[in-house]
């Protein structure tokens, strides 16, 4: 029998005044990386890099199911709610994690949603951190899909959200982690992934504010994959060229997902990445 690495563990967090209990799973020791997943997913998004034991040796990988995904439930009264995430709500939560997990200096890692956040963070809270890793990231993207569809009784809403992201994983992805991939999508909760996704309509642009972001102290690295449609090459070129002295690599045969469609695909270049933030 051979266990793996990785620890999972429960803490609570406060956001927006509410308690909320946080899930979240550990691998490895020395410079902390805080990692949040795609819009619909949780940490098994991670679940590669926090089994990588050339990446743990030198890097405790912390990876985070936000609030509503994965293990980490819905706060009490959700049941009379509307989920809809806003900038605002992630932003508190990375910065309580961090404060509530006691890091020093970590890095934070975030793909997609998780990437903008990460521009976010580097513009207007970037004392905490080390630097930033923004996946698939952009200054700002209009949804170009109707979330309504994700949360509708005549249709399956997980089923729904994989449909979508299926066209997002690039063709070369290996089959059995590209059906991993959309399995995650396929058991988000009800209303979740559409509450997400809003989060594209509602995020406050980054566009003329860029230029804000002092990679001298904090350095900012910026991936995206070839295939990926949701945030172009382009977008992400765009973006980068904007942050004076960020830096960007463009992953060929990639899609949306890098870290769950194709770990080892993704592997150097999240290995040159954190070099990056050294």
């Amino acid at each position: 029998m051979s266990l793996e690495p990785i620890i999972g563990r429960y803490v609570t967090i406060q956001a927006e005044g509410r308690a909320h209990r946080i899930y979240f799973e550990e691998a490895g020791q020395g410079q902390p990386v805080i990692c949040f997943h795609t819009a619909g997913a949780d940490t098994r998004q991670w679940r590669h890099i926090m089994n990588d034991a050339e990446i743990t040796r030198d890097h405790r990988i912390i990876a985070v199911d936000l609030p509503w995904h994965g293990k980490s439930l819905p706060p009490e009264g959700w049941q009379t709610e509307e989920y809809l995430l806003t900038t605002g709500f992630y932003i508190e939560v990375v910065l309580a994690m961090v404060k509530t997990l006691g890091l020093e200096n970590p890095v934070y890692a975030g793909c997609s949603m998780g990437g903008r956040i990460a521009l976010q963070l580097a513009l207007k809270h970037p004392a905490p951190f080390k630097g930033f890793i923004a996946i698939e990231a952009s200054d700002f993207q209009p949804a170009w899909y109707d979330i309504d569809w994700f949360h509708r009784p005549d249709a399956h809403g997980g089923e729904m959200g994989a449909a979508l992201v299926s066209a997002n994983i690039a063709p070369q992805a290996p089959e059995a982690e590209r059906w991993n991939t959309q399995w995650m999508f396929m058991q988000s909760g009800p209303g979740v992934f559409r509450g997400d996704l809003s989060f594209y309509t509602k995020d406050d642009s980054l566009v003329g504010h860029l230029g804000g972001i002092d990679t001298s102290a904090k350095p900012v690295h910026i991936m995206v994959g070839e295939y990926d449609m949701t945030c172009t090459p382009e977008d992400a070129q765009r973006t980068a060229a904007a942050i004076p002295g960020a830096t960007l690599a463009v992953m060929p045969g990639i899609g949306h997902f890098p870290m769950s469609e194709d770990p080892d695909r993704f592997r150097p270049f999240f290995i040159e990445a954190l070099e990056k933030m050294a």
